[in-house]
């Protein structure tokens, strides 16, 4: 597609445009006010039937807070806030307003030891004295620790650890580097907790801790105006969070907690297996009580849906009022308009009812509750039977794959390219009729050039991946081998090893493999490097680089 020139007299409308068109990340900094408390600033919601072999009757919740986390961010690094309660909500009726509420609260326990300078005693001031393995966390002097309640009908209830009573959970510290955790995997695992739940049999899980941001976005050309092809490749453009950690809440629970609806006969006596969910972050107000300062269900809404002045009333609102506070926004979106302006793209006709279906309802055929109160959450069908890893689409639901975005969304689900294509009408669009379609730029491929897919996470609990280590950060040589498939299948690039000290990339041979490589391509603190001379061996191929 042919891309309009842009007219110098519109630069004033195009600067606005950048700064409403995409905040940073799904959620990251979305609003002003929530710039002000890192701490509470929800980045991202995931809700999705579990994939996990063997735990298809458990529904997986995450709830992402602490944006753009740098891993060297020391020496306090990124504990969650004691004074705040930080909330997952969930709907199992349709209504918009919480049955099931779990509550999060955290504690920091210091026992910082001293050490004797001049005659004087002196606190330190580092998190550790010496390495942390899993079951030695002796010189670590900071635990944060948190308790779970779950609030309902029923009133509230401390959620206990499997096989007992403790109602302390404890939050891993973060991958300050491999000095202080040497194994920071076997560590952070220790602290994956089984749950005890009222009125049930069934175990839930829990783990709360640093992991690396999973949301994908090319979020510096965004900004640019725009700076890359909306059309182009879908991994053609770099993404910005890849050196980013957040800290993730991640509970998974039985779907009949979450429904109250019995698996055996889950349609019978006017169950619900739709459910709808989002989590939020709450502040003392001064008084006595508690402000909700930050929400989110579906990404990107308080990004590309809700305009500037009404970004802050979000946060601070409730589902049930969404239908009279901000409908206008999901029926006359401004996004699309905004695309018009700068790539002529031509945007659906309005008022959007698939929009609302998208945000407020729940679509008809896939997660719409029965009785339906019109408000923004996140929204999954528990009978949609999850799709394992290897075979779930990154597109979702317009990909053919029911299991995704926005039927919940999973950590693979590409919801950026999602939410572009929903936004210009892929929902819309009429292939037997283009010309006369409500849509007629929905057809088309939109994508920030970002991409990301269920390979990139693990395929079981906490399924988020480890978070970046703070150290060491010394420059790190990247190889990219290139050449014809049939040689490309000769190669066991994940068993590779490169010497730095002598520059020696060194490969497993297998039978058959040929010595000759058509172009080896290097980078080091992206600078390209060139290959001197290559050795072959009986099990090896070593091949010299010249930097």
């Amino acid at each position: 597609m042919k891309m309009p020139k842009k007219n110098p007299t519109m630069t004033a409308f195009l600067v606005v445009v950048a700064t409403t068109l995409v905040s940073p990340g799904s959620s990251h900094r979305e609003a002003p006010g929530i710039t002000k408390s890192p701490k509470v600033d929800a980045t991202d919601f995931y809700m999705f039937n579990s994939y996990e072999e063997g735990r298809e009757d458990y529904v997986t919740i995450i709830a992402n807070y602490v944006p753009l986390q740098d891993a060297y961010g020391g020496p306090n690094y990124f504990t969650m806030d004691e004074d705040a309660v930080y909330s997952i909500h969930v709907s199992n009726d349709g209504g918009s307003t919480p049955d099931l509420t779990f509550e999060f609260r955290f504690t920091n326990h210091y026992q910082v030891p001293e050490l004797e300078i001049g005659g004087q005693m002196v606190a330190i001031p580092l998190l550790a004295t010496g390495p942390v393995t899993a079951g030695n966390d002796a010189t670590l002097h900071l635990e944060q620790s948190y308790g779970i309640s779950l609030v309902s009908q029923g009133g509230t209830v401390s959620l206990t650890q499997a096989g007992g009573e403790n109602a302390k959970f404890i939050k891993p510290q973060d991958n300050v580097g491999n000095k202080t955790f040497p194994d920071y995997d076997t560590y952070a695992d220790q602290y994956i907790y089984e749950l005890n739940l009222p009125g049930s049999d069934q175990k839930g899980r829990v783990f709360v801790g640093q992991r690396k941001d999973p949301f994908v976005v090319n979020l510096g050309e965004v900004f640019d105006l725009v700076n890359f092809n909306p059309l182009g490749p879908v991994d053609g453009r770099d993404n910005d969070l890849k050196d980013a950690n957040v800290t993730s809440i991640i509970i998974e629970l039985p779907k009949d907690v979450l429904t109250n609806m019995p698996l055996t006969d889950p349609v019978s006596d006017g169950y619900e297996p739709v459910i709808g969910a989002w989590t939020t972050a709450s502040l003392p107000d001064g008084a006595g009580g508690m402000e909700q300062v930050s929400r989110l269900g579906h990404p990107l809404v308080n990004e590309v849906v809700i305009g500037v002045p009404d970004k802050d009333s979000f946060n601070a609102s409730e589902p049930m009022n969404d239908g009279a506070d901000f409908l206008k926004y999901v029926q006359y979106p401004t996004l699309p308009a905004l695309l018009n302006v700068l790539f002529g793209v031509t945007p659906p006709q309005t008022p959007r009812a698939d929009l609302v279906s998208v945000f407020l309802t729940g679509v008809d055929g896939l997660n719409k509750p029965a009785n339906i109160a019109a408000s923004e959450m996140l929204r999954l069908n528990t009978l949609i039977a999850p799709v394992i890893a290897g075979e779930q689409n990154n597109l979702g639901v317009i990909g053919g794959d029911l299991a995704g975005f926005p039927n919940g969304r999973r950590p693979g689900d590409d919801v950026v390219d999602i939410a572009l294509r929903a936004a210009m009408g892929v929902l819309l669009y009429d292939e037997e009729d283009p010309e006369g379609n409500p849509a007629p730029s929905g057809n088309l491929p939109y994508t920030d050039g970002a991409t990301l897919s269920a390979s990139d996470f693990s395929d079981s609990f906490p399924y988020l991946g480890s978070p970046i280590a703070g150290s060491p950060n010394d420059p790190s040589f990247k190889v990219t081998l290139q050449a014809s498939d049939d040689l490309m299948n000769f190669l066991a690039i994940g068993n590779a090893n490169y010497d730095d000290t002598d520059k020696m990339l060194t490969i497993p041979r297998v039978a058959g493999m040929p010595r000759e490589f058509y172009r080896l391509k290097g980078e080091v603190d992206g600078i390209e490097v060139a290959v001197e001379s290559v050795t072959a061996g009986a099990t090896i191929l070593n091949l010299r680089v010249i930097e």
